[in-house]
């Protein structure tokens, strides 16, 4: 399935990224078996959720960065958990972590965002501009709503000419939440499926909690939970951690000056 996905690339009509979306429960499974799946899924930008968020945790991510080879770009503990990692295909313009107002007895929760570039570095070519945003939305129904309109803010805020959101939402399709989101951005899964639906949690997975939203103007050319990855089996992704990546391929037209 993996080889249905286009590769990255990038030209004078615009660019291909992949995007992976991915909970990886503070690093507390089989680690090997996390840097294979996301080595295999051969990402440009890793939205992750549940990054490392104490005791060193800047010595684990730096870890997971160099196995996985990818760069740390933001996010971790000074998002309460969402990071972002990118390969060196992304250039990054701007980064702001973001955390979000404390309710009182439920875990603090924040966003990781960056502002990428594919593509420029010659004459008269600035490359693409990227926004993105990893999250991790609240257990509780009522904060998680708001966290879905505090969410949208963010992604207009990044002032780019496309943006994607992607995360840990903690809710399926039909939750008030996830219907906030999507009623502004699109849905990948929804848009264009591709690969398995279903995320959480990997040894029978049954619902869909972790999505990938893109704003207008991007090409959605598939997005879901990946199979058939090179030199990955069913037992890795069990046991990488207690969710199921969502990786997208989404094409960026060039945007005229």
């Amino acid at each position: 399935m993996l080889a249905d996905l286009p590769a990255s690339t990038s030209g004078p009509d615009g660019a291909v990224v992949r995007v992976l979306s991915y909970n990886i429960r503070s690093l507390r499974d089989d680690r090997e078996a996390l840097a294979r799946v996301i080595r295999a899924c051969d990402p440009d930008v890793v939205c992750v959720q549940e990054a490392p968020r104490f005791f060193r945790w800047r010595k684990a991510v730096a870890r997971l960065a160099r196995e996985t080879g990818l760069v740390y770009a933001t996010g971790g503990a000074t998002a309460t958990g969402p990071m972002i990692l990118t390969s060196l295909r992304a250039q990054v313009e701007r980064t702001e972590d973001i955390l979000l107002p404390r309710v009182p007895g439920l875990h603090r929760r924040g966003f990781a965002t960056a502002v990428l570039r594919f593509g420029g570095g010659h004459r008269d070519d600035d490359g693409i501009r990227l926004g993105v945003v990893s999250c991790h939305l609240s257990l509780a129904a009522a904060e998680r709503y708001d966290q879905a309109g505090m969410l949208l803010d963010r992604v207009a805020a990044l002032d780019v000419p496309y943006a994607v959101a992607a995360g840990d939402i903690n809710e399926q399709p039909d939750g008030r939440a996830f219907r906030r989101i999507a009623g502004t951005l699109r849905d990948g899964w929804a848009t264009e499926p591709w690969g398995s639906e279903h995320t959480f949690d990997p040894g029978d997975p049954r619902r869909r909690i972790d999505a990938l939203f893109a704003s207008d103007g991007i090409e959605i050319i598939g997005c879901g939970v990946p199979s058939g990855l090179p030199g990955v089996g069913d037992a890795d992704l069990r046991a990488a951690t207690d969710h199921l990546p969502v990786l997208a391929a989404l094409r960026l037209p060039r945007v005229a000056a």
